[in-house]
């Protein structure tokens, strides 16, 4: 079958991060198999990045067009290597503050946002066994579902700071956060926004 092959994360421009990806609805074998290649996914680029966390993975960055996510069981501890799938999620609604942090993307390579996000959110989601889950979140694990929810929309975090120049940075080979030049890395890059005029 398609999924039993290795896959390899997509990056921008590719079209496929822009599409609205389809309900699951029935958890299938096949379900359990896409759950599978994303964490083997997430975990293999996290050792090719050794400064970095590989918090979470929608099913659009291996190109499998479901709404299908995972998350870091602890997104603090890079020891900790279990993830939780949340299948057909959505935000039944967000509230609190909305604060600016640092989000980057296995799918956009180097850079990282300062990206505006509410504080807490309610989020409902199927779980492998197929129950749904009602889940009310603040902090960080509000940021990464609503980062990974929005994948499923076609929707990248850089989307949210496009026409924001102060909130461009990327990683330094020490691991560092640091700003680059709007101007010149981001402005106009296809790459990036390849729909843009």
């Amino acid at each position: 079958m398609w999924y039993n092959r290795y896959m390899d994360i997509i990056k921008t421009p590719d079209p496929r991060l822009r599409q609205k990806s389809k309900k699951v609805n029935h958890i299938t074998d096949e379900t359990r198999e896409i759950i599978d290649k994303m964490v083997k996914a997430s975990l293999d680029w996290e050792k090719e990045h050794p400064y970095e966390l590989s918090a979470a993975m929608a099913a659009p960055q291996l190109g499998i067009n479901q709404r299908i996510i995972i998350i870091r069981d602890d997104l603090e501890d890079k020891e900790n290597k279990s993830f939780t799938a949340l299948i057909d999620p959505e935000v039944i609604k967000t509230e609190g503050k909305t604060n600016k942090d640092y989000e980057g993307c296995l799918s956009v390579p180097t850079i990282y946002g300062l990206v505006p996000r509410p504080d807490k959110a309610r989020i409902k989601a199927k779980i492998l066994d197929g129950n749904e889950v009602r889940i009310k979140t603040t902090g960080t694990l509000t940021r990464t579902l609503l980062h990974e929810i929005d994948h499923l929309d076609g929707i990248l975090f850089i989307d949210h700071i496009k026409d924001d120049p102060d909130a461009w940075f990327e990683l330094d080979d020490k691991g560092e956060i640091v700003p680059i030049d709007y101007e010149k890395r981001v402005k106009g890059n296809k790459e990036l926004f390849p729909n843009e005029d």
